[in-house]
């Protein structure tokens, strides 16, 4: 597979004497990858067999006979666990931000039994329930300690060298790309690698910026 923002790229690859073949996707470790190396494909489907999941425990996850309390426990044991498969490695633009936020209002209309005929915003569903959204805090708190996991690991020596090198050359024209790293220091605050790096490195410290996430 040949990754690039310009679009596919044909090459030749020959391992004995026998081409191996050019894909534009693959499963690795259970993440869809795509030559494009964006999230719109695994998010996609990672929603699809989440929601076909809710839709098989839906006599549970909507029945009146349990507390909505009880019931959104479950989904976050069940549900939010299968969306969230391997969100530590996501890299998430705005677009991506609002199709999660957007599944996590699916699920709380479904189990309130709110029609979209109804035409009640989400605002008002979540202020009359007494709820604030989860999912996209559970993304946050998840890839933020696993950064400070990397930093205080002498196992991930490589990772460290990665993360922190620099790439010689110029930036290409056009505005620069969504990065692992930029989504960390917007949700943090910390606009500087350097002190983000600092930081993650003291467990007391990172923890107090990981209970902050909002």
């Amino acid at each position: 597979m040949s990754v690039s923002r310009s679009g596919r790229k044909p090459c030749s690859l020959y391992v004995a004497g026998q081409g191996i073949e050019q894909v534009t996707r693959f499963k690795y470790l259970g993440q869809w990858v795509t030559e494009e190396w964006a999230l719109r494909e695994e998010l996609r489907i990672r929603i699809e067999v989440a929601r076909a999941a809710f839709n098989n425990m839906r006599r549970v996850l909507c029945s009146r006979d349990l507390s909505f309390a009880l019931r959104w426990r479950m989904v976050r044991c069940y549900i939010f666990s299968i969306v969230l498969y391997g969100v530590e490695s996501w890299t998430l633009k705005t677009a991506d931000i609002n199709r999660l936020e957007a599944f996590e209002m699916w699920l709380i209309r479904r189990m309130f039994k709110i029609p979209w005929t109804a035409r009640l915003r989400n605002d008002y569903i979540l202020q009359r329930n007494n709820l604030s959204r989860e999912l996209m805090r559970t993304v946050k708190t998840r890839k933020v300690a696993y950064l400070g996991h990397i930093l205080r690991n002498p196992k991930y020596e490589l990772l460290q060298k990665i993360m922190m090198g620099k790439i010689s050359g110029r930036r290409g024209v056009g505005r620069k790309r969504a990065s692992w790293l930029l989504n960390i220091r917007q949700w943090t605050g910390i606009p500087r690698a350097a002190d983000l790096f600092q930081m993650a490195r003291d467990r007391d410290r990172f923890g107090e910026v990981i209970a902050n996430l909002r």
